[in-house]
């Protein structure tokens, strides 16, 4: 299956909320794969948080890693 969307994070949740809000500030709607809700809505429990994947549009892939890029350096 191919998709137009490109993974350019994966991380703790906390990380991942302030790469979504720089990317919404700068226009850029992310998707954001939460195994844990996931989960959780399916009705089961993961005791072990899990990582975010942040998937953006191709076409905004270069503004997306410099985002990306900034907050690491930032940590």
């Amino acid at each position: 299956m191919e998709t137009e969307y490109i993974k350019i994070y994966t991380g703790d949740f906390l990380t991942s909320q302030r790469i979504q809000q720089r990317l919404e500030d700068i226009g850029i709607n992310a998707v954001v794969k939460n195994e844990d809700e996931s989960a959780r809505l399916a009705g089961f429990a993961n005791p072990v948080p899990s990582l975010q994947d942040i998937y953006v549009h191709e076409t905004e892939l270069e503004k997306a890693k410099t985002v990306v890029d900034a907050i690491k350096n930032e940590i």
